[in-house]
């Protein structure tokens, strides 16, 4: 196998590789829509839940390990409109949120400082919402074998309308629902000045005539995305996942969650249903044993949710259930102090291990330029510099064969079509001049992972979003409007091509230059961020392999005698 063939196997199994990314439909990149009309404060006219269906099994015995997750009989009433039903409206410096009042549901999450789009700075983007397409909520309820409110309860609310003030560092929304045997639920949610978690407690008050017994459950509920206004080419996992110290991170998708319901009891860990950029998520309190569960309820709505450990409150004694959601972006530094290996949402896939570091190193040249465009510049320098003896051993390899393209043209022409012979005669050819065939390939093996790590990390990482470079490029994660960064990367890989030893056979040949055609029209839709590290690492190993080239070329005709 000669050079040519091993770099057009490596081109095309990258291309490949971003290919079969790019075709995942059912797990492409769905975000959530950004519908961002005005608040509605009353209740939604059309029913986007159903009943009885997104209620986890209800309470057996105290003794009980598991919790039923088939679907239960109806609770009385449903999710239709209601005049019982009030909408809350809770401002935050981070949030903007609807809470019903029935169930305390949260229906609606605007990310205050996380515009929609980068010509839409005064347009939040919504994460949650109520109806579909892009169901996203969350809820919370209790289950007993006594009186509970589940999430289609309907609470009192002391007000309407919630702000944080100056100086104010918490809010809290308290909300009660009690029946007439005596018992009392006070659903308290609250959230905090600069943070995107949001804590809720439920305080049972039993003044009944006898114990009550129970259990809280939190969930949340999204539908299959339908992936609108979405490239093709940009392949990120939207769907549930879980973390438990046994299973550690565990992707749950949509269709799992169809063809079967996830049952088991996890120590600790967390919940959450991701997509890109953003996620909600589930953190229960630490060495808690929950039930973990997920739930196909119709209309390709999913439930991924947590089942607490029981509780029994004697006559005239009150006890709490707490738990804590995180609704808000990926951000590495903030996830990882909420949950343990929370920031894992942040998905890598397996070259966490580099990529991780390699983020880091992201975000360092980011404090010191304060523009993530020359800080993607910057890391492509460092790892040109890093592998640059690889980078050598490659270009001389290459340039050697250069040289001896004509030799090898001339076993073309003597042999022909006998391939057989040709590389016995090729192979004698390597031995005698002692050149390595794959000597310019197998450090370029070598710097793969460490490419794709990066592409992942310039895909993943949320900081990047909407994040401007100069010039026209406005938004380091959309293509380039105008298609210069494409074009500049095409030209960069023909020069580098140019540089390289042609392959003896013609067809190799075409295929070879039309490789950069070939990734200019693909990278034409890649986020510019992606595009902008292609070309820089491109136009970088062209220097470098012109500068090794004359170098080799030079001491050639040194070591020629003069005639």
């Amino acid at each position: 196998m000669d050079n040519q063939r091993l770099i057009l196997f490596l081109a095309l199994s990258f291309i490949l590789f971003l290919g079969w990314d790019a075709w995942q439909e059912d797990y492409g990149i769905k975000s959530v829509a950004t519908n961002n009309s005005n608040v509605d404060m009353t209740s939604p006219a059309t029913p986007t839940f159903e009943a009885a269906k997104d209620v986890p099994g209800a309470l057996q015995t105290q003794a009980e390990v598991n919790v039923k997750t088939d679907t239960p009989e109806a609770p009385a009433g449903g999710i239709e409109a209601s005049t019982l039903s009030q909408r809350i409206h809770v401002v935050t410096d981070t949030l903007d949120i609807i809470i019903d009042t029935r169930g305390g549901d949260i229906r609606q999450v605007d990310l205050l400082n996380y515009p929609t789009a980068s010509n839409m700075p005064d347009t939040p983007f919504r994460l949650m919402r109520e109806s579909l397409p892009n169901l996203f909520v969350a809820q919370s309820g209790l289950l007993s074998n006594n009186n509970a409110p589940d999430h289609y309860a309907i609470f009192t609310a002391e007000k309407t309308n919630y702000e944080l003030q100056a100086g104010q560092d918490e809010l809290r929304i308290p909300l009660t629902w009690q029946d007439d045997s005596g018992i009392k639920v006070t659903k308290t949610i609250t959230f905090y000045r600069g943070q995107y978690t949001v804590d809720i407690e439920q305080k049972i008050e039993n003044n009944s005539g006898t114990e009550w017994q129970g259990r809280q459950y939190r969930q949340l509920q999204r539908s299959r995305p339908d992936g609108s206004g979405e490239s093709i080419f940009i392949y990120t996992y939207t769907g549930g996942v879980v973390y438990s110290e046994e299973e550690h991170y565990e992707k749950i998708d949509f269709d799992d969650m169809e063809d079967a319901n996830l049952s088991r009891d996890i120590n600790g860990g967390w919940a959450a249903i991701i997509q890109h950029y953003f996620l909600g998520a589930i953190i229960p309190p630490e060495n808690e044993t929950n039930h973990f569960y997920t739930k196909s309820v119709g209309d390709d709505r999913f439930v991924l949710g947590l089942v607490s450990p029981s509780k029994t409150i004697n006559v005239g004694q009150i006890d709490t259930f707490t738990t804590r959601y995180y609704v808000g972006p990926k951000d590495q530094a903030v996830l990882e102090k909420i949950g343990e290996s929370l920031d894992l949402t942040v998905d890598y896939g397996i070259l966490s291990v580099i990529a991780k570091p390699m983020f880091w190193v992201l975000s360092w040249f980011y404090s010191l330029f304060g523009n993530w465009g020359w800080a993607i510049l910057m890391i492509t320098l460092i790892i040109k510099a890093v592998f640059y003896p690889l980078s050598a051993a490659s270009y001389r390899s290459m340039a050697n064969m250069r040289k001896f393209a004509p030799k090898m043209q001339q076993l073309k022409e003597r042999y022909g079509d006998d391939r057989q012979k040709m590389s016995q005669a090729m192979m004698e050819l390597y031995k005698k001049e002692k050149i390595n065939p794959l000597g310019g390939c197998l450090p370029m093996m070598v710097q793969i992972p460490v490419f794709i790590a990066l592409y992942w990390v310039l895909l993943e990482s949320v900081e990047l979003r909407q994040a401007p470079f100069i010039f026209w490029i406005t938004d380091l994660s959309i293509k380039d409007p105008y298609y210069v960064l494409p074009v500049l990367m095409g030209v960069s890989m023909f020069i580098q091509q140019k540089l390289n030893p042609a392959p003896p056979d013609p067809v190799q040949a075409k295929i070879m230059m039309a490789l950069p055609i070939i990734f200019t029209a693909f990278f034409a839709f890649f986020p510019a961020g992606l595009v902008l590290y292609w070309f820089a690492n491109s136009a970088l190993s062209v220097a470098q392999q012109w500068y090794i080239t004359a170098k080799i070329d030079k001491a050639a005709a040194e070591a020629t005698p003069n005639k």
